[in-house]
C-alpha cells in the first residue's frame, strides 16, 4: 500500500558544494570515537575501562537508568582513552582501531521465523536498539515500549545533505531484511517515506510507502507521523534512519554488528565532494585532511542541524554528512538596505533571491544580524508544515508553561522540525535549542 503525502509549507535551500554521487573507501582511520553525548537523556556506565580490548560489537556502555539500552564498538581494537568533561561526564569513547574488524559474534537468525520478542531481544543486546529512536522527546527508544508504529525516511530534503538512494544502492537486501525485523516490534504499521518522483524503493516489501513531494522539510519523519498517525499524549512512535536499517538487517543476515557508514562530504570549503564508505564513529580529518578553522566551519551533519567540529574530532553517531563551509567573518557595509547585496539567499524580498528559485548560493556561517526584540507574525508559520502555531509553542517553551506546551503540540516536534525557523526568523532566536529545552523539561516533568 501507498499513500501520497504533499508538503505546500516549506522552503527548498539550494547552496553550492553537493557532494558528487561518487563512492569511494576511506582510509580507515586510527581511531573512531563513540560519543555519549549523542544519545540524549542516556546516563552512561562503562562496561571497559581504558586500555581494554573490545570487539566490533560489543557493548561499550549502557544507559544507568535502564540496562537493556546498550552501545557497542563499531570496530574493534582497544580502549585508548576516556574523555571526561565537567562533573567527569563522559564525553567520548575513543578506540584505537585494529587493521581488519574482529567482530562478537551474536548469531544469523532468520527473522520470518522468529517471534516479536526473540528479534526485540538480539536488536537490543547488540546495542542496535540505539539506532532507534522514540517519538516524543527525540530520545532512544526504550525496549520495553510497543510503538503504534515506526517511521524511516529515505527522502532527505536538507541541504547538501546524503542522498539515502545512493548511499542504499548497494544495500538494499540488508535494507529489507532490516525492515522484516522492524516489523516485528509493532503491532502497527512500518512507514518508508520515499521521494515521490522517483522509482527508488517502489519494490520494498511488508511495509506503506508515503510518496513525500515538497519542499524542504517534506523530508522530516515529523511530518510523516503528522500525516498519517498524529502523536497524543501517551503514544509512542520509534523513527529509524535509513542505513541504520540497513546495519540491522547485517546483524540478522551475519550475526554481526557491522557499523558501516557511508558519509557524504559536502560545502564549498571540502576538497574532495563525495561519498566515502567508513564506520561509524570516524576520525574527521581522516575524511577530509586538515582544515584551517579561522576560515572554515566543520560540520557533522547538514548545515541546519548538524554540530560544529574541529579537526581532528569525530563524526558524530548518527551523522551520515560532514559539511565544510566557509566561516562568515565578513561583514556587509550596510547589508540591511534593501536589494544591496544580491548574491545571498534570503527568504524576505529585500534580497533578489526570490525571483530566481533555482540559482544555487554560497553559503557561509554569518547570521546576516543579531538576536533581537523583533517578531514578524506569520514568518514562521511559511515554513512550518506541521499543524501547530511555532511561535506560540516556542514562548510556552520559554517560559516553561507545561500545560500551553502540551496544548501546542510539543509531543509533535523535535529541534529539527524547526531548523528552517531558525534559518528565516528575523530574531534569530535559536529555536532548535529552545524546544530541546522545552523537550527536557517534559521529560523531567511529565516523564
Amino acid at each position: 500500500m501507498s499513500k501520497d503525502i504533499k508538503v505546500k509549507k516549506g522552503l527548498n535551500l539550494r547552496f553550492k558544494g553537493e557532494a558528487e554521487q561518487v563512492l569511494v573507501d576511506a582510509p580507515k582511520s586510527k581511531t573512531f570515537a563513540i560519543k555519549p553525548p549523542d544519545f540524549h537523556a542516556v546516563v552512561p556506565k562503562l562496561v571497559l575501562k581504558e586500555g581494554a580490548k573490545v570487539l566490533a560489537g560489543e557493548v561499550l556502555f549502557y544507559s544507568k537508568y535502564n540496562e537493556a539500552v546498550k552501545i557497542s564498538s563499531p570496530v574493534s581494537g582497544s580502549i585508548k582513552e576516556i574523555v571526561r568533561g565537567a562533573k567527569r561526564r563522559v564525553l567520548e569513547i575513543v578506540i584505537e582501531a585494529d587493521a581488519v574488524n574482529s567482530y562478537k559474534e551474536y548469531g544469523q537468525l532468520n527473522v520470518a521465523t522468529s517471534d516479536s520478542e526473540t528479534v526485540k531481544n538480539r536488536i537490543f543486546e547488540s546495542g542496535c536498539g540505539a539506532f532507534i529512536k522514540q517519538r516524543p522527546y527525540d530520545i532512544l527508544a526504550n525496549p520495553d515500549d510497543s510503538p503504534k508504529a515506526i517511521y524511516v525516511s529515505v527522502y532527505n530534503t536538507a541541504p547538501l545533505a546524503a542522498d539515502p538512494a545512493f548511499v542504499l544502492a548497494d544495500q538494499k537486501a540488508e535494507f529489507q531484511e532490516g525492515l522484516n525485523a522492524l516489523k516485528k516490534l509493532t503491532a502497527g504499521k512500518v512507514y518508508v517515506a520515499v521521494n515521490a518522483k522517483s522509482s527508488d524503493f517502489k519494490d520494498l516489501q511488508g511495509v506503506e510507502l508515503l510518496n513525500v513531494s515538497g519542499p524542504h522539510p517534506a523530508g522530516n519523519v515529523g511530518v510523516h507521523v503528522q500525516e498519517t498517525e498524529p502523536m497524543n499524549m501517551g503514544d509512542r512512535v520509534w523513527t529509524v534512519g535509513p542505513e541504520d536499517v540497513a546495519i540491522i538487517g547485517r546483524l540478522f543476515l551475519t550475526g554481526k554488528v557491522d557499523a558501516k557508514r557511508t558519509i557524504a562530504v559536502a560545502g564549498t570549503d571540502a576538497k574532495e565532494k563525495k561519498y566515502f564508505r567508513t564506520y561509524i564513529g570516524a576520525n574527521v580529518a581522516d575524511l577530509i585532511g586538515q582544515v584551517d578553522e579561522s576560515k572554515s566551519r566543520i560540520i557533522s551533519g547538514d548545515v541546519l542541524t548538524g554540530l560544529k567540529l574541529s579537526n581532528n574530532q569525530y563524526v558524530g553517531f548518527y551523522d551520515n554528512t560532514i559539511t565544510v563551509i566557509p566561516e562568515g567573518n565578513n561583514y556587509r557595509a550596510f547589508g540591511w538596505l534593501p536589494f544591496t547585496y544580491n548574491n545571498i539567499h534570503s527568504m524576505s524580498k529585500t534580497s533578489l533571491s526570490w525571483m530566481f528559485p533555482n540559482k544555487k548560493y554560497d553559503v557561509n556561517t554569518n547570521l546576516n544580524g543579531e538576536e533581537r526584540a523583533l517578531v514578524v507574525t506569520g514568518e514562521m508559520e511559511e515554513v512550518m508544515p506541521l499543524d501547530i502555531y511555532p511561535m506560540q509553542l516556542l514562548k510556552a517553551c520559554m517560559t516553561g508553561n507545561i500545560e500551553k506546551m502540551e496544548n501546542l503540540g510539543i509531543y509533535e516536534v523535535i529541534p529539527e522540525d524547526f531548523a528552517l525557523i531558525d534559518y528565516v526568523n528575523t530574531s534569530k532566536i535559536e529555536a532548535q535549542e529552545i524546544i530541546r529545552l522545552g523537550l527536557d523539561l517534559m521529560i523531567t516533568e511529565v516523564g
